[in-house]
């Protein structure tokens, strides 16, 4: 038997079939007699609709269904989740529109829906698509975020005045004051948060069935949080939950894109039941870049404070956050998270203050850390910035800061209590992993050979797995086989191995003898879902929970059948046995004699199946330290990653190459952010950047092998110890890769480092006469 438990490294158990062609995404699902769905979208980023006239489409062949926005309204559907309960200044309640799965009078961004037409095929939907007319009357669009809150900025709802949805502040704004008052130093900076997607290597797309037999509506969809979802769809569809199934194959990424509903799915619903055919409709690249909700997308301006000796004091931060056409479903949780703005150092009192603004741009939604990066980065370079500032190196700076841990608890000046954790003793192992007193050696013989060499580091910390609950059920067959069903869903994690090396080791059985389900919620009894870093923490300790419970049941069930007091039944390696009888039972034999009433303890049902539901009341803080080293070609401008290391502390590792590849995933995003992607709309809203001809992913050239160690501090926060470890790498890269270019370009008198910091944007600040030639800072 093949030994598989927590803390070794091993291959996943889902890739042997994925390689192999094995996998099913949404669009391999064909369902017979299948219809194709278009949207017909906005090509304003903002327009009245003054008429619309699909009575040429719906006459187009093979047309079977065209649905505009008085269909749905006279079909008593709803509309789109938003996330109501939030106020603005003053605790006047938020400005909070409707958010209408089809345009109804106005369109708000370029890609906003107004007809879904559904035909036989896709050319013949697409080709109806174009008979659709459209009158609108054109809009003056605001697109930047700054802008937005301006006077005499066009309003995207003539009853909001001032484009503002909400406001929250979290701190002591008054002990803020006075830190600022006993300050020696005030740094004070401006940056830009640029807007990303997330570009999921799956597209976003939908198989809709409607049987008219059972009234029940089964959808094929990948998202992160099938049970949820199912609920947001219900509530739209106005039917029962139980009349919706919602079924969730393998998932190509999402990175918070596929959590909710969006408008392509009750559409699709919809069509299914009016045409009595399944309806299928898939997203283009393009029509992605279009229709998807989109990340980041902050203005923000921080100050901090130091005392004569550099010790923070205090620090202010005041953010525009811009969340687009509309208010998107659990948009607003990043907020909780800008208490990730204290980092891992003991400046006694923070004060921040946020409002988030409607733009004529696709909604802004939870993009993979969501506002964990955001607050990384403003820390980590403000950290840089007073480093320069006071001409103090910044490790020493940092050292000088730093929470210890025999200070845990230790409580932040900005919400958080960090329960662990050793940050400086993170700093110290990549440092040594980086080989940074080698750096100075490495930057003089590049300059030699027409190249700047810049070392960035970023000491982070992040919430992860807050309050929330997780199930898991174990369920055994006859023969001993396991099933394990899972209310976290993957979209390429790995749980299905994570989760199955969790049971194993703890029932002492082969993985290879336990089934994994996920995503679909006939099967799978309930569950949140995977989102904020949580699985690991969440169903991990379910999954742990639900064995432990199996176990009991069984060892129950060993007691009867060899007539022995339960108190000397023993489990170890599979094997249950008593001490007052030489007769041992394996997990096959106890499955078997479960389904014998007489074998089944009075308070037990037959067969052998448990669950669990773990609820988490607080969060874990994973925390590390990133490093990296950045080559720039001084007559083109082109920045390279050289050499990049990792020291994170996720507390238990389950299985190290997943966490590996989970922290890779990561720094390839923060770094895609710092230096290429970008997404831009000109002035009127339009998308300049719809394609991978202009939004600049990060392909593997442009990393480095990336080195990863761990110095993990379990939490007592969970029964496993763990802390989440999704969005890990994306925290630190941001930071790190810009300190990186800072401090390549330390010579020259650059200013501020925006994101992307492109090669033609570096280009441009070399060609400037530097401060010092022959200045070679570190």
């Amino acid at each position: 038997m093949k030994q598989f438990a927590v803390g070794q490294a091993g291959a996943r158990f889902e890739d042997d079939r994925l390689l192999r062609g094995g996998g099913t995404y949404v669009d391999d699902v064909h369902l017979d007699r299948m219809a194709h769905g278009i949207v017909v979208r906005s090509p304003h980023g903002h327009a009245r609709i003054k008429s619309i006239d699909v009575a040429a489409a719906r006459s187009a062949a093979g047309v079977l269904a065209v649905i505009t926005a008085r269909d749905w309204e006279e079909a008593n559907l709803g509309d789109l989740p938003s996330h109501p309960g939030l106020k603005r200044r003053g605790g006047t309640p938020m400005y909070l529109p409707r958010y209408p799965v089809l345009a109804i009078d106005r369109v708000r961004w370029v890609g906003d829906p107004v007809v879904f037409v559904v035909a036989e095929t896709v050319a013949q939907a697409m080709d109806a698509s174009e008979l659709v007319s459209v009158d609108y009357d054109p809009l003056e669009a605001v697109v930047a975020t700054s802008r937005a809150i301006e006077a005499g900025a066009p309003r995207l709802y003539d009853d909001c005045e001032d484009n503002l949805c909400f406001e929250q502040s979290a701190g002591d704004k008054a002990a803020v004051n006075e830190g600022f008052a006993a300050a020696a130093h005030v740094i004070k900076h401006h940056f830009v948060i640029n807007r990303v997607t997330a570009a999921p290597l799956e597209p976003r797309g939908v198989v809709a069935h409607y049987s008219k037999s059972d009234r029940r509506f089964t959808v094929h969809t990948p998202t992160q949080r099938p049970h949820s979802f199912r609920a947001q769809l219900a509530k739209i569809l106005q039917v029962s939950e139980d009349s919706v199934r919602i079924v969730t194959g393998d998932t190509g990424g999402s990175f918070g894109l596929k959590s909710p509903v969006f408008n392509e799915i009750p559409l699709a619903c919809y069509a299914s039941k009016l045409t009595g055919r399944p309806v299928k409709w898939l997203s283009t690249r393009t029509e992605g870049f279009l229709s998807d909700a989109q990340g980041r997308d902050n203005v923000i301006d921080a100050e901090l404070a130091l005392d004569a000796h550099g010790r923070f004091l205090a620090m202010r931060v005041k953010v525009i956050a811009a969340i687009g056409a509309y208010l998107q479903f659990n948009m607003p949780v990043f907020f909780p998270n800008v208490g990730g703005l204290a980092g891992v150092y003991r400046t006694p009192a923070i004060h921040v203050e946020m409002i988030a603004v409607f733009t004529n741009t696709n909604p802004v939604r939870p993009y993979r850390g969501n506002g964990r990066p955001e607050a990384a980065f403003v820390i980590e370079r403000m950290v840089e910035l007073a480093a320069h500032e006071l001409n103090v190196d910044s490790a020493e700076l940092r050292r000088r800061n730093y929470i210890s841990p025999a200070q845990m608890p230790f409580k932040t000046g900005l919400t958080f209590t960090y329960d662990c954790g050793e940050f400086e003793k993170n700093m110290d192992l990549a440092m040594e992993a980086a080989d940074v007193e080698g750096f100075r050696k490495r930057r003089a013989e590049a300059r030699k050979c027409g190249k700047l060499l810049g070392l960035g580091v970023s000491n982070t910390i992040e919430r992860a797995s807050g309050p929330g609950t997780e199930t898991v059920e174990i369920k055994f067959d006859r023969k001993g086989g396991a099933t394990l069903f899972a209310g976290a869903n993957s979209q390429g994690q790995g749980h299905e191995t994570t989760f199955k090396q969790i049971a194993a080791g703890r029932l002492g059985l082969d993985a290879s003898v336990i089934t994994y389900v996920q995503g679909d919620t006939d099967r799978v009894i309930r569950g949140e879902g995977t989102g904020g870093s949580r699985s690991a923490t969440m169903a991990g300790s379910a999954s742990l929970l639900a064995v432990d419970r199996v176990i009991e049941k069984a060892q129950a069930i060993a007691a009867l059948v060899l007539n022995v007091d339960p108190q000397t039944v023993n489990f170890a390696a599979g094997v249950f046995s008593s001490t007052v009888t030489n007769q041992t039972l394996s997990w096959a034999e106890i499955a078997a004699a479960a389904e014998n009433t007489a074998n089944i303890p009075p308070d037990q049902q037959p067969g052998l199946s448990a669950s669990a539901t773990y609820e988490s009341t607080t969060a874990n803080f994973p925390n590390g330290c990133h490093i990296c080293e950045i080559e720039i070609d001084i007559e083109t401008g082109a920045a390279r990653i050289v050499r990049y290391s990792v020291v994170d502390d996720v507390g238990t590792v389950i299985n190290p190459p997943l966490l590996y590849g989970q922290v890779h995933g990561g720094v390839a995003q923060g770094a895609g952010q710092a230096l290429k992607e970008d997404i831009r709309f000109d002035d009127s809203g339009q998308l300049v950047t719809a394609s991978f001809m202009d939004y600049a992913m990060p392909r593997a050239h442009d990393l480095c092998p990336i080195e990863v160690g761990s110095n993990p501090v379990p939490t007592a926060t969970n029964p496993l110890g763990v802390k989440g470890a999704g969005e890990a790498g994306c925290v630190g890269a941001l930071p790190a890769v810009v300190n990186a270019v800072a401090n390549a370009l330390a010579e020259f008198d650059v200013g501020d480092i925006p994101m992307p910091a492109t090669s033609e944007w570096i280009w441009h600040a070399i060609d400037r006469r530097p401060r010092d030639a022959n200045n070679s800072a570190s």
